[in-house]
């Protein structure tokens, strides 16, 4: 036998295992009862326009903070991490190297009740506040790292040719080499957007008010008023509305850049 008769020979038996899996799942699944329970289009209209209004709402809200937080935190420390002064060096290397050892959820929880005990302080806003600042503090730690790869993958000429121009090493960074950077970086910064709108489903460990909960506390709460999956999907499908033409972009951006180069 020809190997390429073998390849679509084996190309054929990997399609039927599939159709006969399929068609098993589609037999042996009891659609009623997936109906009733993930489906249901009463409780679906019971959560409008609340999950809209309040859940999808607050979801970017949070989403907008963290990141724009990060961000700031984030450049402040990749900045430092690529200092000629060696104490600036370390710290930023220990902080981006601890918040990314640690998990985001274990973070929001120490904000939102440890340090509230041990200083006998809470950050504003709140529980929604205290999360918020924990996802800054975690999301700052990988910006960061994105934001020094894409400063350190700027040609060195660049900087020596604005220099050579009369520019100081500030001047050369902020109008030459960051501009630069963040066009390289756009991509991955795009993804660590995407990534934050699912970490806001993290807040929930806060405990968030009525009004500041956002879509995973809200289908939470939802499942058990309701005794039903209806309100999970729901988020889930919300979420995707949200994050889908992200990735998108974030492949679109993909593709400009290796075009590009």
């Amino acid at each position: 036998m020809k190997p390429s008769t073998r390849r679509r020979l084996f190309r054929g038996v990997l399609y039927a295992v599939f159709v006969i899996a399929l068609v098993a799942v589609v037999l042996a699944a009891d659609w009623e009862a997936i109906r009733e329970n993930f489906f249901d289009a009463e409780v679906a209209r019971e959560a409008f326009p609340t999950i809209i209004t309040v859940a999808v709402k607050n979801t970017i809200i949070y989403t907008v903070i963290a990141f724009a937080g990060g961000l700031l935190l984030g450049l402040l420390l990749a900045l430092m991490k690529l200092s000629p002064v060696a104490p600036y060096r370390w710290a930023a290397t220990a902080y981006i190297e601890l918040f990314r050892g640690l998990p985001a959820l274990l973070v929001i929880f120490g904000f939102a009740f440890a340090v509230p005990i041990a200083f006998d302080w809470r950050p504003p806003g709140g529980s929604a506040g205290a999360g918020l600042l924990a996802l800054i503090i975690v999301s700052g730690a990988y910006i960061a790292e994105t934001i020094r790869a894409g400063i350190q993958a700027v040609p060195s000429g660049q900087a020596e040719a604005a220099r050579s121009l009369g520019m100081g090493p500030a001047w050369t960074m902020i109008s030459v080499t960051l501009p630069q950077a963040f066009r390289i970086i756009t991509p991955p910064l795009t993804n660590e957007l995407v990534i934050l709108i699912k970490d806001t489903s993290l807040l929930f460990i806060a405990g968030m008010a009525l009004q500041d909960r956002e879509l995973t506390t809200f289908a939470r709460d939802s499942v058990s008023q309701t005794a039903n999956a209806t309100p999970l999907v729901l988020a889930a499908l919300m979420y995707l509305i949200i994050t889908l033409p992200l990735t998108q972009l974030v492949a679109k951006l993909e593709r400009h850049n290796q075009r590009g180069r």
